[in-house]
């Protein structure tokens, strides 16, 4: 009878010692991450409180703590394992580098210990790895990089649903399992643990080491066999709940990683940086689409593929990248600004000091600059290397010269130019380079086992680089514009303007905007984009064109859009010369037009000059030949070449070579119309007919009408006249000359005509050299073709003898300066040597 007694009381003592013992083994478990088997310690120890009678409620009638009172202090610290064991689990849920194994344990634990379902073990997966995107986003971030950052969210992201398939996801029934793609982790861990799963038949908490004691044989046996237990039945998720969640679950998220990212990009300054970033996560990605079982693992989620660049990156990285744009191109324009100010200020102030830098003299004379010799004329291997071998940016001086543009000019361009190199430069890493133009060329396998296309935006990031270029040179282009007219205001009021610093600074701006598109090529391949995809297609384009397999309609936007640049540019470089040449018509024209209404005999015998004797013959009323002399002017009046010298000086002086064309067509159509202006003014003068005012003889009609018809001829342009199909005179001339031709005998006048005609001719050719430069290549030889029917013989001296690339120049035979009545008029203005 006293045999059970005594197992009754060793079951009972070796209850009380594995109560004792329990709490070192969960603090072991605990230490070495084991939650799941410090959980099943911890019911284990409830379950002995019940058997044991310790519970708080029965505390006081338990005969075990009435003779064991030590055990009360056991009950009260095993209270607390229980939140240790939770905060434990739930923190390793957040951790990113855990196993699928230790996961599934620790949600085994939270449900074994919060009693919960599989469904809220998928709720509380999914917020503790959301609550991981957070803290990952949102930590300092001076330790690790950016690049690191945005990388570890990703592979986040992509552990988060691989494990979602591991732990939850159940194969539909007839479907094999697949080694390489888990699933059901969490089900197959809890049949285990609470012995449902054959498996986990009889074998209970107790470790084995436990087995090897010797009072393990008196536990009673619903300790020994004891397995925790689920009040509900953990019921599989079923395939379209775990869809909906994880897609609830990855737009919750989306939200997050968008401001987050945001945020992070704003560290990073460079397009390059940005780049890098990017690529890092395509061969990060690249590595996951590569294994098959992630294709597969996005379509028994989410019934679709997950795309982390294209849905949630992509956008991110282009805003940040076109905010970089444009601060970028923003301090471009605004040290643009502040570089075409503090040259101005330098202009301006240099007239004064005259010791101040001989560069700004060129501004103000370009012929200086011309004719000076300088050490970088030629480049130092002008000598061995071919014109065609040179670099595409490579320019000598001597082509600075032929084109006109100042020191000053060269200077500012090249800063602009060096900064658009930079920023094209960064934003160059964005984009695919030359060699790696192999979307198109890459084989299917190898497209297919890319993650995502790391160039598709190539197209915005190049019209978004084109449109802020473009806003960058308009906004310097509207700085040079305000500033042309704030001169144009000042310059109109004064009487010496041509010496005017504020002249100089038109000029200036004006060759500044006609040189920008040359001297900054990179400008150019802003907007065109990479230098063999500008120049090669616009070849390609004019050489089909003129074989008619293109369409004029089919012109490159970006060639358009280049040309509307230059069009740009070159309109306001015109406004800024038409400023400058207004200035110097003004100052040329009443100079020109004082002297002219000067009507003293002493002002008028001042401004003749020499004039030509000829003899002609007439036929009398007898029938016979009667010889006399006349009187013809010559040349054009002292004010006259003045004018147009003077003129042609001050075209010089600015590099006449490089006007625009447009420019000097204006300049020679103002003058003619203010000289028309002037004599108009004239003969209203002399038809009032005021006292003491000297008549207008014969003679000096002839000289004003010879006058006004040789400006006639140099002031207009030959080609506009053809261009316009106008050939006839304007009608302001033609009243001009009939008044002045009224001043004269007709008898005589029809006497005179071809010989003054013939004189015109010849001076116009005679001086086409002098004034060169206002009358043109077009006007020199342009009578000469259309009367050369002479009979005098005529030396053609060839120029060169394998290709000519001058025009012949004709040498005539006669010495004398005295013509016969027969000989053709035309003949005469052959006459070179006259």
């Amino acid at each position: 009878p006293q045999q059970p007694s005594q197992e009754k009381f060793y079951s009972m003592a070796a209850q009380i010692k594995l109560l004792l013992e329990i709490p070192e083994k969960i603090w072991s478990s605990m230490e070495a991450s084991q939650y799941l088997h410090a959980t099943q310690l911890y019911l284990l120890c409830c379950h002995l409180h019940n058997l044991l009678q310790l519970d708080s409620s029965s505390s006081r009638y338990s005969p075990v703590l009435s003779r064991f009172p030590i055990l009360i202090r056991q009950v009260a610290a095993a209270s607390h394992f229980r939140s240790t064991i939770l905060h434990e689990s739930k923190m390793l849920l957040k951790c990113q580098a855990v196993s699928d194994q230790a996961v599934a344990e620790a949600l085994c634990s939270i449900m074994l210990l919060e009693e919960s379902s599989p469904r809220q073990a998928l709720t509380d997966f999914l917020l503790a790895r959301k609550a991981t995107i957070q803290k990952l986003l949102n930590q300092p971030h001076h330790g690790a990089g950016i690049k690191a950052q945005i990388c570890s969210l990703v592979e986040l992201l992509a552990t988060t649903l691989k494990q979602a398939h591991a732990l939850f996801y159940t194969l539909p029934e007839g479907l094999l399992p697949d080694p390489a793609l888990p699933c059901g982790l969490l089900f197959s861990t809890l049949e285990t643990i609470t012995g449902q799963h054959p498996a986990g038949k009889g074998t209970g908490v107790l470790q084995e080491e436990m087995k090897l004691c010797s009072w393990f044989k008196h536990l009673p046996a619903p300790i020994v066999e004891f397995q925790p237990t689920l009040r509900t039945l953990a019921h599989p998720i079923s395939q379209e709940y775990l869809k909906d969640t994880l897609q609830k679950w990855i737009h919750m998220c989306n939200e997050d990683i968008k401001n987050g990212v945001t945020n992070l990009l704003m560290y990073v300054k460079s397009m390059k940086g940005l780049a890098g970033i990017r690529d890092a996560m395509w061969e990060l990605l690249t590595n996951e689409s590569a294994n098959h079982s992630w294709d597969v693992l996005c379509r028994r989620l989410l019934e679709k593929p997950l795309l982390f660049w294209e849905d949630m990156m992509q956008q991110l990285f282009l805003d940040r990248l076109q905010t970089l744009t444009k601060e970028g191109f923003d301090s471009i324009s605004s040290s643009s600004k502040e570089l075409l100010v503090s040259a101005l200020q330098e202009l301006e102030s240099s007239t004064s000091n005259s010791p101040s830098n001989k560069h700004i003299h060129f501004e103000y004379n370009m012929s200086l600059f011309l004719w000076s010799e300088s050490p970088n004329d030629l480049p130092s291997d002008a000598a061995w290397v071919n014109v065609a071998n040179r670099g595409q940016f490579a320019s000598s001086g001597l082509s600075m010269k032929a084109q006109a543009i100042s020191p000053c000019v060269q200077n500012f361009c090249s800063a602009l130019d060096s900064k658009l190199k930079v920023k094209l430069d960064d934003l160059l890493a964005y984009l695919p380079s030359d060699d790696s133009s192999l979307p198109k060329d890459v084989s299917p396998t190898q497209a297919k086992s890319s993650a995502f296309d790391r160039y598709a935006d190539a197209g915005t990031v190049q019209e978004m680089l084109r449109t802020q270029s473009v806003a960058c040179i308009k906004h310097i282009v509207d700085c040079i514009r305000a500033e042309l007219q704030s001169i144009e205001e000042g310059v109109q009021g004064q009487q010496d303007a041509l010496n005017s610093a504020m002249l100089h600074s038109v000029l200036f701006m004006a060759r500044l905007c006609q040189s920008l598109g040359e001297l900054c090529p990179h400008l150019k391949q802003c907007i065109l984009g990479k230098s063999e995809s500008s120049e090669k297609p616009a070849r390609e384009f004019r050489a089909l064109r003129k074989q008619g397999k293109v369409k004029t309609q089919e012109i490159i936007p970006t060639q358009a859009k280049w040309q509307e640049v230059k069009e740009v540019l070159l309109q306001q470089s015109v406004m800024g010369y038409r400023v400058w040449s207004t200035a110097v018509v003004k100052v040329l024209i009443h100079g020109f037009t004082q002297s002219l209404l000067l009507d003293d005999a002493g002002s008028v015998l001042a401004t003749a000059t020499s004039w030509d004797e000829l003899e002609i013959q007439e036929e009398a009323e007898s029938g016979s030949s009667v010889t006399s002399k006349i009187r013809l002017p010559a040349q054009p009046s002292w004010y006259v070449q003045s004018f147009l010298f003077s003129l042609c000086q001050e075209v010089n002086r600015v590099g006449g070579h490089a006007l625009p064309k447009v420019t000097l067509q204006e300049m020679l159509k103002s003058c003619m119309v203010q000289v028309v202006a002037a004599y108009e003014k004239l003969s209203e003068e002399k038809q009032s007919k005021k006292e003491g005012a000297f008549p207008v003889t014969q003679n000096r009609a002839l000289q004003l009408l010879y006058d006004l018809r040789y400006l006639n001829i140099v002031l207009t342009a030959k080609a506009d006249e053809v261009k316009s199909g106008r050939s006839k005179p304007d009608s302001r001339i033609e009243k001009v000359t009939d008044h002045l031709e009224a001043l004269i005998d007709p008898f005589d006048l029809d006497v005179f005509t071809p010989h003054l005609n013939s004189n015109l001719h010849r001076l116009v050719q005679r001086t086409s050299v002098l004034f060169g430069l206002v009358t043109g290549t077009e006007n020199q030889l342009a009578p000469r073709s259309s009367t050369f029917n002479s009979q005098e013989p005529h030396n053609i001296l060839p120029l060169a003898s394998s290709q000519i690339r001058f025009g012949l120049l004709p040498l005539s035979m006669t010495s004398t300066r005295k013509a016969k009545s027969t000989r053709n008029v035309e003949t005469k203005a052959q006459d070179a040597n006259c």
